[in-house]
């Protein structure tokens, strides 16, 4: 009895989306193609920062190069970036992303902001 093996479809994604979440703990970066699908992503934990470090400029740079190696990998040449949060790693990511060679188009600040919703505690 042998076992379907599910072998991973590589695809090839011209232009996408860099999403990156920049909290004051941590540093995620996530490669998207347009839909919204994920292609690659990368995280100062699992680039291998732990603790305070993880919330660093420099553990930013790292989550960057690790999400942009891998998407280079599936023909990502061309991104969108939209940065979310007010953490340390914001600027240094996508500065990151462009030395890594892909062509930054445009930047979009996508962080929430509350039109006097909800009752502040």
């Amino acid at each position: 009895m042998s076992k379907a093996v599910k072998r991973k479809v590589k695809r090839h994604v011209a232009r996408a989306i860099v999403n990156i979440k920049a909290s004051f703990n941590n540093t995620h970066v996530t490669v998207t193609d347009p839909n919204g699908e994920p292609i690659a992503w990368g995280s100062a934990g699992i680039v291998g920062f732990k603790g305070t470090p993880k919330s660093t400029p420099f553990a930013a740079t790292r989550a960057a190069e690790h999400a942009a190696q891998a998407a280079m990998r599936q023909g990502v040449k061309v991104v969108v970036v939209k940065v979310k949060g007010a953490g340390s790693g914001r600027e240094s990511a996508i500065r990151d992303l462009s030395n890594s060679g892909l062509n930054v188009i445009s930047i979009e600040d996508v962080t929430p902001l509350p039109h006097n919703g909800c009752r502040a505690r």
